[in-house]
């Protein structure tokens, strides 16, 4: 009861702010071309970098826009930077982010920027004469811009964690929600991440129901939202890749140790844990706050772990190894058995990808 009254104020705000928005009092506007919103309602943890990047894919692979140019703009949380930035492939986390710097490195041929102002960053993307050496963008998908409403995107799609119910959670920060559960009924698309592979028809409907979906069919992945918008709600899990050296001077033999040493810096490793544990001793885990920034302390603590353990192969995500490069002084002794796991997202069925390709280049034209 006591958080609710503290909570009070926070809701109203939101709430209100809601309500300008719609009644047009406070004014959204939509970009010269095409773009894709990727967020969410909570904090972190909900999977929009693998999200982002299947829809580059997507994109990538699809005719229409396979030789367009594609740009993916982000605030870059975290970064050092200020203003509009396009992000290079040579560049440094501290500089652009984590996430939009593995974007940038996996994705050569599309344009990855920062900027705070995703209005203007939009428009320097589609002109971006004197700004940058970079094509005008034909389509953009918007990195974590749900609750950017002086933008209206051209597609909306919200990703709600399967370990974390909204329904269940309540508003920061007693809770990790950093939005009002309704908007969810404001999105076209709602992807319901990191499920196991296989959910029933009883499951999927409960989920529509928490989710305020109603008609749902799991035949055609549609219903109603709470608003009355024609609505995708799709189940996703995540797809663990080979793993690949951090550094150029890694030695593959590490990977075939028994025992390894676990870092992160993420909103929840148990999914990454729970893989690793399937070939691996975790012999030493050590668990950073999410986007955390690597210090030389942070480095000698593994370096102690590595000393103790000095067959074992030390394992860190996609992410990660974006900051732990920016880390000053990182002995060659951690670079050669230094090694990240890329991860993907795939749909539990072909009909919900096929669903989402025609609703997502449907959309976008």
């Amino acid at each position: 009861m006591i958080d609710r009254i503290l909570l009070f104020p926070y809701t109203i705000t939101l709430a209100l702010r809601d309500r300008l928005y719609r009644e047009g009092k406070l004014k959204s506007v939509s970009a010269e071309v095409p773009t894709i919103s990727v967020g969410n309602i909570t904090v972190g943890g909900t999977g929009k970098t693998p999200h982002t990047e299947m829809i580059l894919r997507l994109l990538l692979d699809s005719d229409r826009w396979g030789y367009s140019n594609i740009a993916v703009l982000s605030r870059g949380y975290k970064r050092k930077t200020k203003g509009f930035r396009k992000v290079l492939r040579d560049g440094t986390a501290a500089n652009f982010g984590d996430e939009p710097l593995q974007i940038a490195k996996k994705f050569p041929s599309v344009t990855v920027a920062v900027d705070k102002d995703r209005v203007e960053g939009c428009r320097l993307l589609v002109h971006p004469e004197g700004v940058a050496e970079l094509p005008p963008s034909d389509v953009i998908i918007l990195d974590d811009a749900f609750q950017y409403r002086k933008l209206r995107p051209t597609l909306s799609i919200v990703l709600v964690d399967y370990s974390r119910p909204i329904h269940k959670d309540r508003l920061l920060p007693f809770g990790g929600l950093r939005d009002l559960p309704s908007r969810i009924a404001d999105a076209d698309i709602v992807i319901v991440t990191k499920c196991p592979s296989y959910l029933d028809e009883w499951e999927r409907g409960k989920w529509a129901d928490y989710l305020g979906i109603s008609s749902y069919s799991t035949a055609s992945c549609r219903g109603r939202s709470a608003r009355g918008k024609n609505q995708l709600l799709l189940f996703s899990t995540i797809a663990y890749s080979g793993m690949e050296p951090v550094y150029e001077t890694a030695d593959s033999r590490f990977t075939y140790s028994p025992r390894a040493i676990l870092f992160s810096g993420i909103a929840k490793d148990e999914p990454l844990r729970d893989y690793i544990s399937d070939k691996y001793k975790i012999v030493r885990r050590f668990s950073f706050p999410d986007h955390h920034r690597y210090s030389r302390a942070d480095v000698a603590a593994i370096m102690a772990a590595v000393k103790s353990n000095p067959t074992a192969v030390v394992i860190t995500t996609e992410k990660d190894a974006q900051r732990i490069v920016d880390a000053k002084d990182v002995p060659d002794s951690l670079r050669e058995r230094l090694f990240k796991i890329p991860i993907e997202v795939e749909f539990l069925s072909d009909e919900e990808k096929k669903a989402f390709s025609e609703a997502l280049l449907g959309s976008i034209g």
